[in-house]
């Protein structure tokens, strides 16, 4: 299955949230639709689930418009909305009805799901019982029991410890595995990186770049040296200083990396090889952007708007 989103509008009021957004995601992959407050991710993940119209363009199933009745689609918002006083097991049947289910098709697939991420206990608790994290692996079960198509996950990963991060994580993988499309929004770069083939940045309602993630970094120049040393760091920045790139590394996890300029990017093995022989050096390698380093990039300088996402 292919959903194509092809040069959708959006107005409200005078404000022209979209102008024109065009991308497609497949069946059993990841995408992630990025983009700073403001972009325009919120009005069109709404635009998506038939919250509300375009002004122009279409949604797509296979070169057709979407029919949202055949279509199953199951949303993770950021903001819940389940109801902290009904049982568990009482909420999740009424929303897997909403979407369709039988009440027995219902309970067996939420029976699963609670088994899956470990929730089984909570069945006949009420939601305002249990921590955060507990109460968003809940919400997920909300976007997943009813077995959609289309899967699209608002921040996922917010206030989850790692042990149920590595449970999202796990569900995720399992639902790219059945061939769903499986639609990402989210600030947390590092699991977007990891998890989506492709990708579109919004900036101020466009898309500024859309495409295969590898093949977007591949487009870089491949002519700069991570160099890392836990012993040599300040010598090295003196003997290459016409050489060093003045780049912080927020977003990598060793901050004090050195970043080095190559003339060509021929000079590579020889440069590796001047490093290791001149210095104790602990890590060299070509500099890849990562996903964060190119969303700052092409969404820096991006004004938000409030109140839109």
């Amino acid at each position: 299955m292919k959903l194509e989103l092809r040069d959708i509008h959006k107005h409200f009021g005078d404000h022209h949230v979209l102008r024109g957004i065009s991308f497609a995601a497949d069946s059993g992959k990841a995408f992630g639709l990025l983009g700073r407050n403001g972009a325009g991710k919120t009005t069109t993940i709404r635009i998506l689930m038939d919250v509300f119209p375009a002004d122009g363009g279409e949604v797509l199933i296979d070169g057709k418009k979407i029919n949202h009745d055949s279509v199953g689609i199951g949303y993770l918002p950021e903001e819940r909305g389940l109801y902290p006083k009904r049982k568990i097991i009482d909420q999740l049947t009424y929303f897997a009805q909403l979407k369709g289910m039988k009440k027995a098709d219902a309970v067996k697939s939420i029976d699963y799901w609670l088994d899956r991420l470990e929730m089984t206990e909570y069945r006949n608790a009420r939601l305002d019982t249990l921590s955060k994290g507990n109460q968003q692996k809940i919400q997920l079960v909300t976007a997943i029991a009813h077995d959609p198509q289309i899967v699209i996950l608002d921040e996922p990963f917010s206030g989850l410890d790692p042990v149920n991060a590595q449970l999202l994580k796990d569900t995720v993988r399992e639902e790219i595995s059945r061939g769903k499309i499986v639609l990402f929004s989210s600030h947390q770069m590092n699991y977007i990186e990891e998890f989506c083939d492709s990708i579109a940045i919004l900036h101020g309602g466009e898309i500024v770049l859309t495409g295969d993630l590898l093949e977007i970094k591949r487009t870089y120049p491949r002519d700069r040296l991570v160099v890392r040393s836990l012993t040599d760091t300040e010598q090295i920045r003196a003997a290459y200083a016409d050489r060093l790139i003045e780049k912080a590394f927020d977003s990598r996890e060793h901050k004090n990396d050195l970043l080095l300029k190559m003339n060509d990017p021929s000079e590579k093995q020889a440069l590796m090889r001047e490093l290791t022989e001149r210095f104790a050096i602990d890590a060299v390698e070509v500099f890849e952007p990562s996903l964060n380093d190119i969303f700052v990039e092409y969404a820096a300088d991006e004004t938000a708007h409030e109140g839109e996402r």
